[in-house]
């Protein structure tokens, strides 16, 4: 599925198991990284800045309460890695502005919109409030959480650099498909 996303056009994609050991979880970050050298994708490993540097990928997406912004910079600055992005998971105003005074390249804000896998995190922000947050400018802003290829140019009109999905691709019977028009949905208004 890595392969047909970024054979799409997808950026990014995030190496997300969270209850792996430590060396399933590099081997694994490492077989990515081979499966999409030949594009452009950006390879981010979740809540592990070790694996993530280890490996050689090109970032760590941290969630809120996990591993400090600031210490994941800290090290990768140490191994000269100045390229390494860290983004983190926000579901608010003050997490943002938090994220913001660290050393985050972008966050991820949501949910935007009803989704199983973020229920935990309380009710649907929506697209007026993910629009306020982008207002504020403090960082680049990736919609998650509901997200799909058909409301992904709105979440974009807000305000929004860009978007994130888990289940809207892994569900698809056609995922290649799926992160087409996802990247279709995706493009500058006037390109389309």
């Amino acid at each position: 599925m890595v392969c047909a996303a970024a054979g799409a056009g997808v950026d990014a994609v995030q190496v997300r198991e969270k209850g792996w050991q430590t060396r399933p979880l590099l081997d694994f970050t490492r077989q990515v990284l081979e499966a999409v050298s030949s594009s452009d994708m950006r390879v981010l490993v979740n809540g592990r800045a070790d694996i993530a540097l280890a490996a050689g990928a090109h970032g760590v997406h941290l969630g809120g309460k996990a591993f400090h912004p600031e210490a994941a910079r800290e090290l990768a600055d140490g191994l000269g890695r100045v390229d390494f992005l860290v983004g983190v998971s926000t579901h608010s105003r003050a997490e943002i502005a938090r994220a913001s005074a660290g050393t985050a390249d972008y966050v991820l804000f949501g949910p935007v919109f009803a989704t199983p896998s973020k229920a935990s995190y309380g009710a649907p922000q929506g697209v007026e409030e993910l629009e306020r947050v982008c207002a504020d400018g403090w960082l680049p802003v990736l919609a998650v959480g509901g997200i799909t290829p058909e409301n992904t140019p709105e979440v974009l009109r807000a305000g929004a650099a860009g978007t994130a999905c888990i289940r809207a691709l892994f569900e698809a019977e056609d995922p290649a498909g799926t992160a087409g028009r996802w990247v279709e949905a995706s493009s500058p208004v006037g390109t389309r």
